[in-house]
């Protein structure tokens, strides 16, 4: 598949963060409610600096392994809270484009809206490529939310200087909930419509969870 190159990847934090700033403005919050192949995207660090980015693509459906891609690479930018997505998308895209089918939606390992400039990396992957996309954070990164109920499905709104950037959901009785936000071209209901469907018995969606171990071994 082909990923749109959109600008040069930062070297500093003020070129970054105009990045986000100028790239925020291509969100879309809404688009299409069902999906026949779904992408899950993940990293693992090895040391400080060396990566591997992993795709998995399922069957929307079945839930079955269509493709399976890596990329090695560095981390391509300093930790900077807020920044991170850039460390990671260099290799994330070499990987994506390494496929031969084309997902019709992107589930990351991060987060999309609930992000302290509002552009995380599920905003950005969907901006590159152009698909739905959503963020799937394992803890809470910014706002308040209360509790969900201890029931499969309940989730709560997460609420970031006034707005609703996200919700947390429980995917697993009485197991923690996981926090979930648009990225692009997607509405917060079937972020958690397709969380939850995508998650049959685990916290993590299978599409993560999967991209989480080729990531972890290549092999």
């Amino acid at each position: 598949m082909h990923v749109k190159q959109l600008h040069p990847w930062p070297t500093g934090v003020a070129e970054a963060e105009a990045v986000q700033d100028r790239l925020r403005g291509a969100v879309e919050l809404t688009g299409p409610d069902t999906f026949a192949l779904v992408a899950g995207l993940d990293v693992h660090y090895h040391g400080d600096d060396a990566l591997t980015a992993a795709v998995v693509v399922l069957d929307g459906g079945t839930l079955e392994p269509v493709e399976e891609v890596v990329a090695h690479g560095r981390a391509a930018f300093p930790y900077v809270p807020g920044l991170f997505a850039f460390r990671e998308l260099p290799a994330l895209v070499a990987a994506l484009e390494r496929l031969t089918v084309t997902p019709d939606l992107l589930v990351c390992d991060g987060y999309g809206l609930a992000h302290p400039r509002g552009f995380g990396l599920a905003c950005h992957l969907g901006v590159l490529t152009g698909l739905p996309a959503l963020g799937v954070g394992k803890t809470p990164f910014v706002g308040t939310h209360e509790p969900p109920g201890p029931e499969r499905g309940a989730w709560t709104p997460i609420v970031h200087d006034g707005a609703t950037v996200g919700r947390a959901l429980r995917t697993r009785r009485e197991v923690r909930p996981v926090y979930v936000s648009q990225g692009h071209r997607i509405s917060l209901d079937v972020v958690t419509d397709q969380v939850l469907r995508l998650s049959p018995r685990y916290r993590l969606p299978e599409p993560v969870r999967r991209a989480d171990h080729l990531a972890r071994h290549p092999a």
